[in-house]
């Protein structure tokens, strides 16, 4: 987006030390467990991604859930605020044989889709980086760029524990999930994640994805911290 008023968000200031350069991102890259080929391709099939189908990937990263929709035969616009990120991805892209895809260095707040409408959006542990107000005006852009009846699916940190139980919720994944330094995230990882980003309870996400123009045809609370939903844009 150009022009923007003083005041918009700027998400690109969001890429962390994680994402400066590749060999970060490579380390990066070796600790999303959740996201490897064989995960993504299911993905992939579970949502019915195909020959013909177009979609945005918002927040890329490493490019594999990309990779594999256009192995599928999708045409792919995958999108990330890392230039490191993006270049990776390139990169495992080429190896990969995986063609049908454009990469694009923008964010929630400022790509511009001015192709054919999606027939899906996905994202996937990226929304956090924006504030509350901001993924309410991340959900209104994600619904412009997807034709009537395609689909969004969004999974991520999302708190479904009662809020009055924040302080032992959130001591207990943090001690769930950490793990030693060199073997995945640690307890700094996600205490920093608390403590700096911004995941928010599930019934403020439900609420701005439905004033978004967004039906929930599905969602499931993955632990009390982790959700996702497929939602039908219906704007």
């Amino acid at each position: 987006m150009t022009n923007l008023a003083a005041w918009y968000f700027d998400e690109l200031k969001m890429a962390g030390v994680d994402f400066e350069d590749v060999a970060q991102v490579e380390a990066f890259d070796l600790k999303q467990l959740s996201s490897t080929p064989e995960k993504e391709q299911a993905l992939v099939s579970r949502l019915g991604i195909s020959s013909g189908h177009t979609v945005i990937d918002l927040g890329a990263g490493t490019g594999t859930f990309a990779i594999q929709t256009t192995l599928a035969g999708a045409f792919a616009h995958a999108v990330d605020i890392s230039h490191a990120m993006l270049a990776y991805a390139r990169n495992k892209a080429q190896k990969a044989g995986a063609t049908n895809i454009h990469f694009h260095r923008a964010g929630f707040l400022t790509y511009e889709h001015t192709s054919s409408l999606a027939d899906f959006v996905v994202t996937k542990s990226a929304l956090h980086i924006l504030p509350d107000f901001w993924k309410m005006v991340a959900f209104l852009r994600i619904s412009s760029m997807l034709k009537p009846g395609g689909h969004f699916y969004l999974r991520d940190v999302i708190f479904s524990f009662p809020p009055a139980e924040y302080e032992m919720s959130i001591n207990k994944w943090i001690e769930r999930a950490a793990k030693p330094e060199g073997e995945g995230w640690t307890a700094k990882d996600y205490e920093m994640h608390v403590r700096q980003e911004y995941s928010t309870f599930a019934w403020i996400v439900e609420g701005m994805l439905q004033q978004a123009g967004f039906d929930i045809l599905e969602v499931n609370y993955l632990s009390p911290v982790t959700a996702e939903y497929l939602c039908k844009n219906t704007a």
